[in-house]
């Protein structure tokens, strides 16, 4: 696919949930439940059957897949140089199914739900695509409104598509050759994913993991970060450890989005608190770092005609602050797609992309140097 369609799929994708945004930010939230809440009760086979992951058409990104979307690289990146891949990549997509017609999407949902799977591993998971092999699953990922009320259908939506997901893990940990390094990452849904792999296959990740990308989903290091297994990044040269973001800029606002969160509690029954949240700042690779727009190795920006995308470097400085990772610096234009808040969590890959390839490259290097 094209940059500028690439571009175009995540504009129209995020409008639509910057509205539903403002809905909630404006009006209350029952005027979001109202639109986005999918209509009767959670079903399994409205999903349809499941994925078979031997098949590579359940698949975003594999190694067996020609023009796979991992593969795109922005103008002013370093070359793809992937032929030798010294790590594995696992990368699990955020929500992009927007209908309420059922819980949780089909596999092949057809449409522009089909596109935007495409377009978030195609500006996303390609921050790993420098010698490492990315494997990206299509799943029957949990609709919109799973994330908006606390349900038991909402409940059963978000476990199918953990299913999936961990289905999807257990095929690609077997294809791997034994000892290659694994790196793990994910947003939003594919981040709450992401953190209950963790929980229950751990033990296979051992001696292995390069880090995990938690994004864009709030991990407390007390009700959470313990059943990990793993712990936060100190060190930038640390392997086998968590990072874990959440990008806004001052005066941030994440009440809108955190209210429910602060109801829940872990999976020992502790109670999360926003005070608790984990911040490793992607610039400094280490928990609350701070760093200055020089330390960052490049931005992903769209051109104004929306035809390509460009890295720029040294604009976007970040400090994390009380578990949030405030912006510093002059953010460049990304467009009209800020969520309530001063929420930039669209751009939480986007505004360090080149700081996150760095980051996962000198983790892999220091633990596993080339021969």
């Amino acid at each position: 696919m094209c940059a500028r369609r690439f571009l175009i799929f995540v504009f129209v994708l995020t409008l639509l949930v910057v509205a539903a945004g403002f809905s909630l930010f404006q009006w209350g939230g029952n005027v979001l439940l109202k639109q986005a809440t999918p209509k009767g009760h959670f079903e399994a086979a409205a999903a349809g059957g499941a994925p078979d992951y031997t098949k590579l058409e359940a698949w975003l990104a594999h190694p067996g897949l020609p023009n796979s979307p991992s593969n795109w690289r922005p103008e002013g990146s370093d070359g793809l140089t992937a032929a030798f891949a010294r790590t594995a990549t696992f990368y699990i997509h955020p929500t992009t199914y927007l209908n309420t017609d059922r819980w949780n999407a089909p596999l092949n949902p057809g449409g522009d739900a089909v596109e935007r799977d495409r377009l978030f591993v195609q500006s996303q998971a390609s921050a790993f695509g420098d010698n490492s092999e990315i494997w990206a699953p299509k799943y029957r990922q949990a609709a919109y409104g799973a994330f908006l009320l606390r349900s038991e259908d909402a409940e059963q939506a978000l476990a199918l598509a953990y299913r999936d997901v961990r289905a999807a893990f257990d095929m690609f940990l077997a294809a791997q050759p034994k000892g290659r390094p694994i790196v793990l990452a994910g947003h939003s849904q594919g981040a709450l994913h992401l953190m209950r792999l963790l929980q229950e296959r751990h033990s296979q990740l051992k001696g292995r993991l390069v880090a995990a990308y938690i994004v864009g989903w709030p991990i407390s290091t007390v009700a959470d970060l313990p059943s990990l297994s793993f712990p936060a990044c100190r060190s930038r040269d640390q392997a086998g450890c968590i990072l874990s973001w959440m990008s806004f800029r001052d005066p941030a606002n994440p009440g809108w989005m955190l209210d429910q969160w602060e109801e829940s509690a872990g999976p020992a029954g502790v109670k999360r608190r926003r005070n608790d949240i984990l911040c490793v700042n992607p610039l400094t690779g280490t928990v609350n770092g701070s760093a200055p727009p020089g330390r960052n190795y490049g931005t992903l920006v769209p051109s104004a005609d929306l035809r390509s995308a460009t890295i720029l470097p040294k604009a976007v400085g970040a400090h994390c602050d009380k578990g949030l990772l405030i912006l510093d610096g002059q953010v460049p234009d990304l467009g009209p797609l800020v969520l309530p808040g001063n929420n930039y969590h669209v751009y939480d890959y986007a505004l360090f992309w080149g700081s996150i390839e760095r980051d996962y490259r000198r983790r892999t290097a220091v633990s596993w140097p080339a021969p």
